[in-house]
């Protein structure tokens, strides 16, 4: 799609959700949908969504912003998994397991830095840029080693729309114009790719199904978040959107109307926080919501059990801090944001899987209001089966 269809469609959805909020509606899809509580709970689930999903799907794993020089990379874990990603000395970004082909040590500490040669804290056998094994420490004494046979065990990769995606699969590809169908253009509009990396905060959390599954619905808005969210964002009033599995969930303001009322109507697909929110879900496992102030990336992680997630906040803004001032009101943001999202979504979380852990149902149920989390579900179970050939979900 090109720029002017993608800001037209949006403004056709914010005309969508100015009528939802004058006439007390929402989107709605034509029936109920259950699913079982062992979803929540079953360790053969949780493997099989390990293995058949975030092991297969591209996940969106750093951001341009933090490795916008030649030589900067970033540490981390996934899925249980040490991965290693940086931008070589011509600004490739490769992704890599984290794991010296010696003795299997991190040949990088976790967290972010810039170097020219990543070196095992073990035996310091070095490895370049591009995982080429470099050298191997007194190689007189340890024997011949076939250094083209023993470099960093690569994994697909690719850079789009400011984000790094990585398929935990080294034998795995990447199609991000397949998968996401147009989707990145979004944050091509916005030039993700230039913005100013502030930085995260880590949160746990219950089965990571429970926690994703409260921010693909605005429902609990009025009594979950009385005085945080709701001032401004009515509750249970959302449009859904779907790109292939993943969504953008438009979240009208109270005072869409009102907002919108003076702007000529062909200008209403570039007024985003300005009568109107859109939450970004990028499958399996993002949640992205641009704010006016700063803009907050939930990246979920199952495990490393069932019953329990980790979820890396991540902040972001157009433009760096002006000065400390503004450095320290951007912390401020990240704090309130970080607050808001443990103590009012994930704490019932953790309460929720309890409830499902005692039996006491065999199945939820999402409403026809709760398009979202239906959607989520049907593409996960989709994943899970395995079925190629299946028809895939539609919204």
């Amino acid at each position: 799609m090109e720029y002017i269809d993608r800001k037209k469609k949006m403004g056709e959805v914010a005309g969508i959700m100015m009528d939802y909020v004058e006439n007390k509606k929402t989107h709605q899809t034509d029936k109920t949908m259950t699913v079982p509580t062992r979803s929540y709970t079953d360790p053969e689930q949780f493997e099989a969504e390990i293995e058949r999903i975030f092991k297969t799907v591209p996940l969106m794993l750093a951001f341009t912003a933090e490795l916008p020089n030649n030589g900067d990379y970033k540490a981390m874990e996934a899925v249980g998994m040490p991965i290693l990603i940086n931008r070589d000395k011509k600004g490739k970004v490769r992704a890599f397991l984290n794991v010296c082909s010696h003795r299997g040590a991190p040949v990088a500490e976790e967290g972010r830095g810039n170097c020219p040669v990543f070196v095992c804290k073990y035996h310091a056998w070095s490895f370049g840029q591009d995982g080429r094994l470099m050298g191997v420490a007194e190689q007189g004494t340890f024997g011949k080693v076939d250094k083209a046979e023993r470099g960093l065990k690569q994994l697909p990769c690719e850079e789009r729309g400011g984000m790094i995606f990585v398929c935990l699969d080294p034998d795995g590809e990447i199609d991000l114009d397949d998968y996401f169908q147009g989707y990145l253009g979004d944050f091509e509009d916005l030039d993700f790719a230039n913005w100013h990396y502030v930085g995260s905060r880590t949160i746990h959390g219950a089965n990571w199904k429970i926690a994703f599954d409260g921010y693909l619905e605005g429902y609990h808005f009025s009594s979950l978040h009385p005085e945080t969210i709701h001032p401004r964002t009515p509750s249970n009033c959302m449009h859904y959107e779907g790109f292939g599995p993943s969504m953008r969930i438009g979240f009208p303001q109270h005072e869409i109307s009102t907002l919108l009322n003076d702007v000529p109507e062909e200008e209403w697909g570039t007024r985003e926080n300005y009568g109107y929110d859109f939450v970004r879900i990028l499958f399996p496992n993002v949640s992205i919501f641009v704010a006016p102030e700063i803009t907050q990336v939930a990246q979920l992680f199952p495990g490393p059990t069932p019953d329990r997630n980790r979820t890396v906040l991540n902040y972001l803004r157009r433009d760096p801090p002006k000065d400390e001032e503004d450095a320290q009101a951007l912390e401020q943001y990240c704090d309130f944001f970080r607050n808001v999202t443990y103590e009012e979504d994930y704490v019932i979380g953790m309460e929720i899987q309890k409830g499902l852990e005692s039996g006491a149902h065999e199945a939820l149920i999402f409403g026809k209001n709760e398009r979202g989390n239906q959607y989520f579900h049907e593409w996960l179970n989709w994943y899970v089966a395995g079925d190629q050939d299946a028809p895939k979900p539609e919204m």
